[in-house]
Order: C-alpha cells, then sequence, then structure tokens
C-alpha cells in the first residue's frame, strides 16, 4: 500500500531539510562493467551495494518480544509466500532500449508533477494487477532504479502516480536527503528483497539477502505507543493511524538462531525459513490480513504446493510466524562479502529541491535535478544567481535536528558554481555560510527552536562560459 492522493498532494507541495553525495550518471564502459554484471554487487542480478541494509546480516543478533499476529477476520488464511497481484516483475533496460516518457507522473523529489523520460525502456513492460500497480525498471546503462506506483498504459501513453528512484550500487532506502526512494510505503523499490526469478533454483541452501515482508494493520504500529516507521525505512502510510499493532516499519524480523529449518521437508520453504535465520527480512509495506506476506518475483511460477494442498506446508509456515520476532540489536553486523560494515559516510540533511528563482525576480534558468541531487545552470556568459526560499525542517523523524547539534555545511560542484547557506531564527539571521565553491565548508551549531521558527534559504551563483552545477551537503558533525 502507499499514500492516499491527498496525502501524497501535501507531500508534493512540502520540501526538506535534506542531502547527500552528488549523483554522477557512470559512462557507459562503466555500466556495462558493473550494473549488468553476473557477480559482486550493486548490478541487475545482486542489486544494492555489498554494505546496503538489504545485504547486510546481523551477527548474534537479540530478538525482542512481539508476536507476529494472526488474522482476525480471515482466520483461515495462511502466510502468504510468493508473486503475485502486489509483487511485481523487474524489468532490464539495456543501451538498444529507447526513451519512454511517463506522463504527469507526481514524483516527491522533485516536489512536482512532471513527465519522467526514461533514456532506456525494455520491451514488455507491464505493472502488477493489483491496485498498487508496482513496476520497477532497472537501467543497466545508468545505474538507476526506477520504481512506479499505479503504472498503467492508457490512451496510447503511459501515466503513474508516483514515481521515485535508486541508486543501483546504493543502499536501496531513503535517507534524509532523498526519503522516498521507492514505491513501497516505507519509501523503498519494491525490488528490495524480491527473491527474484534466477535465484529460487540456484542451488544454495539460503538466499543471500534480507527479504521483503509485508505485515496486516494488526501488526503494524499506529505511532502512538511505538513510532510508525524506524531507520531504515524514511516513511509510512498516510493511513498508519488505522494500525492497531507495534511493529514499526523498516522493523527487521527474523527466525531466532534455534529454530529447526532442517526439519522442513519443502526445499523451498526450508530456504525461506534459512534465510529468515541468518538474514531475517524488512517490513516494509502493508498487507491484508495475512500474518505476514513475502515477495516473490512475478513470472517466477513459484509456489510452496506445487501438488495441491499441503498441510505440511501450513504447519511449518504457522511454526515460521510464531517464531519470527523483531530485531533488537546485532552484537555487529557483516556485508554480503562476509566483511564487517564499516560506518558509511554521514547521511546530509539538505535538499536542494524546491523552486529555485533569479535573486532579482522571475524564474530562473537553473533547476534541480532530481537524478543528480544538485541545481543545474545552463551555459551562460554573464552569472546567473538564484535563491530558493521554500527548504524547510526534515520530516524524516530518526534525522530531526537538535538544538546544539554540531553541523558542516559543504559544497559540492562544477564549472565555477559556488552555493550560500543561510539560517535564520524567527526573522534574525542566525547563520550565513558566505559563497562557497567546490569542496569548501563551513561549521555552525544548530540553534534552539524555542527561539522561533527556524527557516532556511538557499542561494546559488553559477559558472560563466560555461555550463555549471552545485549542491550544498548539511551533515551532523
Amino acid at each position: 500500500m502507499r499514500f492516499s492522493p491527498t496525502r501524497l498532494r501535501a507531500l508534493l507541495a512540502s520540501t526538506c531539510i535534506i542531502g547527500a553525495a552528488m549523483l554522477s550518471i557512470p559512462s557507459q564502459a562503466q555500466a556495462q562493467n558493473t550494473f549488468d554484471a553476473t557477480s559482486g554487487w550493486g548490478n541487475y542480478n545482486r542489486m544494492f551495494a555489498v554494505d546496503s541494509p538489504w545485504n547486510t546480516r546481523p551477527i548474534r543478533p537479540k530478538l525482542g518480544t512481539i508476536e507476529l499476529r494472526k488474522p482476525v477476520f480471515n482466520p483461515d488464511w495462511i502466510p502468504a509466500v510468493g508473486g503475485g497481484a502486489y509483487s511485481l516483475e523487474v524489468f532490464k533496460g539495456t543501451a538498444s532500449d529507447k526513451p519512454m516518457t511517463v506522463y504527469n507522473v507526481p514524483d516527491p523529489d522533485s516536489a512536482k508533477t512532471r513527465d519522467i523520460v526514461l533514456p532506456h525502456w525494455p520491451a514488455g513492460v507491464a505493472a502488477a494487477t493489483g491496485s498498487d500497480g508496482h513496476a520497477d525498471i532497472v537501467d543497466t546503462q545508468t545505474g538507476i532504479v526506477h520504481s512506479f506506483f499505479q503504472l498503467r498504459y492508457t490512451g496510447g501513453k503511459w501515466t503513474a502516480t508516483m514515481y521515485s528512484w535508486s541508486r543501483l550500487d546504493g543502499r536501496g532506502w531513503g535517507d534524509a536527503v532523498h526519503w522516498s526512494q521507492g514505491a513501497r510505503a516505507s519509501g523503498v523499490p519494491p525490488s528490495g528483497g524480491l527473491i527474484r526469478k534466477h535465484e529460487i533454483n540456484d542451488g544454495a541452501e539460503l538466499y543471500r539477502h534480507v527479504l521483503a515482508m509485508a505485515l496486516p494493520s494488526q501488526s503494524l504500529a499506529n505511532g502512538i505507543g511505538q513510532p510508525t516507521y524506524v531507520a531504515p525505512a524514511t516513511t509510512a502510510d498516510s493511513t498508519a493511524y488505522s494500525n492497531t499493532g507495534a511493529i514499526p516499519l523498516g522493523t527487521r524480523i527474523m527466525l531466532p538462531a534455534s529454530f529447526d529449518h532442517a526439519s522442513i521437508k519443502n526445499p523451498a520453504l526450508r530456504k525461506i525459513a534459512n534465510t529468515l535465520k541468518i538474514y531475517g527480512s524488512f517490513v516494509v509495506d502493508r498487507t491484508y490480513d495475512t500474518a505476514f506476506s513475502i515477495y516473490v518475483e512475478n513470472g517466477a511460477k513459484f509456489t510452496l504446493m506445487p501438488n495441491g494442498w499441503d498441510s505440511g506446508v501450513v504447519a511449518d509456515l504457522e511454526r515460521i510466524r510464531a517464531a519470527l520476532r523483531p530485531v533488537v540489536w546485532g552484537e555487529s553486523w557483516v556485508g554480503g562479502d562476509g566483511k564487517p560494515v564499516a560506518n558509511r559516510e554521514k547521511p546530509g540533511v539538505l535538499s536542494m529541491r524546491g523552486a529555485w528563482q533569479l535573486q532579482g525576480g522571475g524564474v530562473g534558468p537553473g533547476g534541480f535535478d532530481t537524478w543528480q541531487q544538485a541545481l543545474i545552470f545552463p551555459y551562460t556568459e554573464k552569472k546567473l544567481s538564484q535563491i530558493n526560499y521554500s527548504t524547510g525542517a526534515s520530516h524524516v523523524s530518526w534525522s530531526a535536528l537538535k538544538t546544539g547539534d554540531r553541523m558542516r555545511f559543504t559544497s559540492v560542484a562544477s564549472g565555477g558554481a559556488t552555493i550560500r547557506l543561510q539560517v535564520r531564527v524567527g526573522t534574525a539571521l542566525y547563520f550565513d555560510s558566505s559563497n562557497l565553491g567546490d569542496g569548501s565548508s563551513v561549521a555552525f551549531t544548530w540553534p534552539n527552536a524555542a527561539l522561533g521558527k527556524i527557516s532556511v534559504v538557499l542561494l546559488a551563483d553559477s559558472g560563466v562560459y560555461t555550463a555549471s552545477k552545485v549542491r550544498g551537503v548539511l551533515t551532523n558533525n
């Protein structure tokens, strides 16, 4: 499930204090060497970075006590493991595929409803048949996962009600900058954690990544006793208030190490149970009245009961449900290569999105590019100065800035562009970075919101006799 139209319109009208490393589109040669590789990480077959949360597992995790609840309205319904209307197929874009436009799509990252032009649109794209209409396209030339919600082909053109994107070699989750990086309720691409077609009969004893799981409203938190989402999730359903459980989106759910998966006779379910012991699953979405749902890629012809109803499989599914628990913490964490996960770069908390006006008035020629997360200036023979008043406080709960936080503002630029950050408390100017060129940075302390409303203004100047681009990165220092 995803946002209601009302909630999505509200999000498109707002912006967040957010920022991350500048996205650079790799060369075609690099893309061919990495994004379409058959080994390693960050490619079509094994998505996201080796130390992405999807590819990371805990060592000696401590599990909590909350049990997944049984169906309430349909007590005979069993946990779902498979494809179907609310799963999806992952389509691969290649160098030979032509561009395609998806029209009039709400895009929370750019805070606009706009036409999305994908440079490589593969043949045979079709959205899942459920009301969510998921479809993910992995572009192996640019390294971007394009994620659509309610994708439809009508009247001779493609439309959708939401678009998000994620780096194929990135985290596979949103962050405080690019908070929604997929069309699941938790802000992740539906391809994240998906059991892929090529993995099912690969001879391995487990899937070597975290699985994607959906829980019903009776298990999910409503934001009162527990938050509706926790890291690495960055958002939740707009109707999460109606949930009656205690498990936030973004929670990792695992089987205890003592769980006897070897006694499961069905090999497909045994492989899943073993994965739940080693990697676990992330709660990414809400389902209806099944104790849990684990997503399998459409077109895989996957079934736990190839010969008809199997009471043994039903009993094992119930045994799995009764044993699954949220992960409280891990003694340590290792990536997909078995190496300890080092501390990643500090996440940014400043966005470049919003309306960039000319400082003298009027709409500027420079604009925010969502794929580069930067303000892009065209070629000019006279310096262009633009300003963005629309940046606001981050709505990602676990990234909210607090009074006294030590902050560092850094410029990432090319072509001679500069950027400047001003922070105001009420009407008073609290901090001014001055104009910063590429690589320059300055530190300051985040103000006290009790003294007045905190607002942020970004000012940027272009380079001259060249195209240029710039972004500001604000990190907790």
